[in-house]
């Protein structure tokens, strides 16, 4: 069995992890790359595998950067079952056209700035209607029950306590008379969050994925952060400005009503503020959230049945439409903002941004993870004017951030779960995490428990045996060298064909001496490119 990571290789974004066994090749994942232009451009390549090639796709989540390449991925000829939780999917017929419609947007906005200098178009990634072709493939599975998805492959998906759905996946591949474990970790929650249950437990798997967004750090101010929140409002309105927080449609605005519930059902939030929610998505998602009571926890059912749904609010406003978003921007004070996306980078968010960024009495809240590049993390990181829609904008406002909203687990409760697997690992694959939080988290990892921990590139291939054996990465000390040789050639389809060739050449070299040839090889085949 050989697994390539394809994404969310030393950056957070763009989940894409294909497994090729005896007998089939299916993927974990499929997301949008997000952050600074060199990352996001990602999106725009073809595949490193072919598509058709695939046979299913397994989503942990309906984050978008685990989902939003799939109506890609569906449009480049993949064309197998797409399987996930019942909630993933829900949200997945919901986010797969709103993120297609976004793509459409920010190229038609663009496209009319290329028209008037006379530079040649861009197309969408995909369009809204690639993303509604792609639904009826979506396809549920329960948690907890093991179901075979193909000849040699078993599948178990667990509650990874992240977002509504969120999964765990479990693999058994049987080769050779001997069965193999592989766990993906998807994004693994932090316990005791609202709504949700906390992440199963896992006690053994021969191989695990993991994610390490915080491997870094622990949250602050977990325990009291609706306090914390409170402050910020207080702090605001006392200024005579508006409170916009950047937030993700899925769990992270649901989070922010649930505590927003719990401080009007205190007495502690001035009815006088109006909260809205400009976002379709966030509002779709909601609604999804309150239909599916069953993945809550006990505390969040408590309330429910107490007659107070912990989503709802007095104040609370839905703005649906173009035109009701562009109302809000009119308010200049006691108001709360809760737009999309989470990481500025797309969709209304950006217009209330443009509105309110400059003005000192108003305060931009962030509750999420920031992906370098982002316009996010440019304002969270101290940037004095950014540029939002080609206009100089001015940062005056009140920067705030309460990282206890991270619906990820810190290095704490990874650390913690991780403990759990009674069956020593043979590897921790570390995904999902900028590389200072891996090599953070690495070393506790092999400091605490011995484990082996690789940390995988973007591109990596590695064989995985059912015996304790050295992991096998087609990485090493002189591949930077090779790295730097191949993307001097400045062009995406040409560097994946040379280092498709490289793959092959490696296939039967086991020591780093006999790399070297290699690299002698490859700068051959540049001088003659």
């Amino acid at each position: 069995m050989k697994i390539k990571f394809l994404g969310a290789a030393k950056t957070v974004t763009g989940s894409f992890f294909v497994i090729d066994t005896e007998q089939v090749r299916f993927a974990v994942d499929c997301g949008l790359f997000q952050g600074a232009k060199e990352i996001k451009e990602k999106n725009y390549a073809d595949f490193a595998v072919d598509p058709k090639s695939i046979e299913f796709l397994i989503l942990t989540h309906a984050h978008i950067d685990h989902t939003g390449l799939t109506p890609k991925l569906c449009k480049s000829g993949f064309d197998g079952p797409i399987y996930c939780n019942s909630a993933t999917r829900d949200l997945c017929e919901v986010m797969f056209p709103d993120s297609g419609h976004i793509q459409e947007s920010e190229v038609e906005r663009k496209n009319r700035k290329l028209s008037r200098s006379g530079n040649k178009l861009l197309k969408p990634i995909y369009t809204v209607e690639d993303a509604l072709n792609c639904l009826d493939q979506l396809t549920p599975l329960n948690y907890d029950e093991i179901i075979q998805l193909a000849p040699g492959v078993e599948v178990r998906i667990r509650d990874a306590g992240h977002i509504l759905g969120s999964s765990i996946v479990e693999i058994w591949v049987q080769e050779d008379d001997e069965k193999i474990k592989i766990v993906f970790s998807g994004d693994l929650g932090q316990p005791d969050q609202p709504i949700i249950k906390d992440p199963t437990i896992i006690e053994d798997a021969d191989y695990l994925v993991l994610e390490s967004t915080y491997g870094d750090r622990n949250h602050k101010e977990v325990s009291n952060r609706a306090l914390k929140l409170k402050e910020i409002i207080d702090n605001t309105m006392q200024r005579g400005g508006n409170l916009v927080i950047p937030s993700f449609a899925v769990e992270r605005t649901q989070d922010l009503l649930y505590d927003l519930n719990v401080l009007e059902e205190q007495g502690l939030l001035d009815p006088r503020i109006d909260i809205y929610i400009d976002s379709p998505l966030a509002i779709a998602a909601t609604e999804i959230f309150m239909r599916n009571t069953a993945y809550y926890d006990q505390e969040t059912m408590q309330k429910l049945n107490s007659g107070n749904h912990p989503l709802k609010l007095v104040n609370l406003k839905y703005s649906r439409t173009q035109e009701e978003s562009v109302e809000i921007n009119k308010i200049q004070k006691n108001a709360i903002i809760i737009s999309a996306s989470g990481m500025c980078d797309a969709g209304r968010i950006k217009y209330h941004l443009k509105y309110n960024l400059w003005r000192p009495e108003c305060t931009i809240l962030f509750v999420g993870y920031q992906a370098i590049g982002t316009l996010g993390r440019r304002v969270l990181d101290g940037e004095k004017t950014v540029t939002i829609h080609s206009e100089k904008v001015a940062v005056n406002a009140d920067i705030q951030n309460i990282e206890a909203y991270s619906a990820h687990a810190d290095q704490n409760g990874l650390m913690s779960w991780l403990k759990n697997f009674s069956k020593e690992l043979k590897t921790v694959f570390l995904v999902h995490g900028e590389e200072k939080s891996q090599r953070v988290l690495a070393d506790l990892i092999q400091k605490e428990l011995g484990l082996n921990v690789v940390i995988p590139d973007r591109l990596d291939e590695v064989e995985l045996k059912p015996v304790m054996a050295p992991v096998r990465v087609i990485s090493s000390y002189h591949e930077s060298e090779a790295e730097r040789l191949l993307k001097s050639l400045a062009a995406e389809e040409l560097y994946l064909k040379v280092r498709s060739k490289l793959n092959l050449l490696y296939k039967d070299s086991h020591e780093n001496a006999q790399y070297d040839r290699l690299i002698e090889i490859l700068k051959k085949l540049e001088t003659e490119l």
